[in-house]
């Protein structure tokens, strides 16, 4: 929280606009982000008001990233969604890269205004496979988790290496006003979960995507 947000409010009379006050803190990281230029193999978040800068990753991670890209595509094959990755999910001046997500495949349905990415709003189910570090793993298990459900993205899965022998956790029915979710269920590696809804919904996650239990 900002020394300003202690402030009195201010009435229609006093407030003055942007151009004198400044733009807000959320605008400030907005234009940032757009002006990064980063080296190969990094990638630029916006997440709960801090820009964060992280590697693209590892062999592991990227092996679960692609069994479940190549399972869901499959699962969607006659459907009017797709399985994607590798972009922005764009949500009022905030800006993911999801290690996973199903969305129409109709570009006029999903790109958001400025072209930078794909609105959250069209997004059906995210995923995220944490990567090794604490760092990494709030920011799967922590402060994505509060950004998606802000979002009201349906549905989340954590794949989750790090989770005791490893763990997926299905959160569904966001509630944004609260950044959290209805329903949490986490299962280890080795039991399938099964997505309840939408139209990935009875795509299932176990062993085939995980690999087996880890330690």
């Amino acid at each position: 929280m900002t020394a300003l947000a202690h402030e009195r409010p201010k009435t229609m009379s006093e407030a003055q606009p942007e151009s004198l006050n400044g733009p807000d803190l959320d605008e400030v990281l907005w234009q940032a982000w757009k002006a990064m230029e980063l080296p190969e193999g990094y990638r630029a978040e916006i997440i709960e008001g801090a820009i964060e800068v992280s590697p693209t990753g590892r062999f592991a991670h990227a092996q679960i990233v692609n069994r479940l890209r190549d399972a869901l595509a499959i699962h969607l094959k006659d459907s009017e969604h797709g399985a994607w990755n590798d972009t922005n999910l764009i949500h009022s001046r905030k800006a993911w890269i999801p290690d996973g997500f199903v969305a129409p495949r109709d570009t006029e349905l999903i790109e958001d205004e400025e072209g930078l990415g794909i609105k959250a709003s069209a997004v059906a189910v995210v995923v995220e496979v944490v990567s090794p570090g604490k760092r990494n793993q709030d920011r799967d298990r922590v402060k994505k988790r509060r950004e998606y459900a802000r979002a009201g993205i349906p549905v989340y899965v954590l794949i989750d290496d790090h989770d005791g022998q490893g763990a997926v956790t299905l959160f569904t029915g966001p509630r944004p006003e609260k950044a959290d979710w209805e329903d949490i269920h986490r299962v280890p590696y080795g039991t399938e979960v099964t997505i309840p809804e939408g139209p990935a919904k009875g795509f299932v996650i176990g062993g085939g995507i995980t690999g087996p239990k880890r330690g």
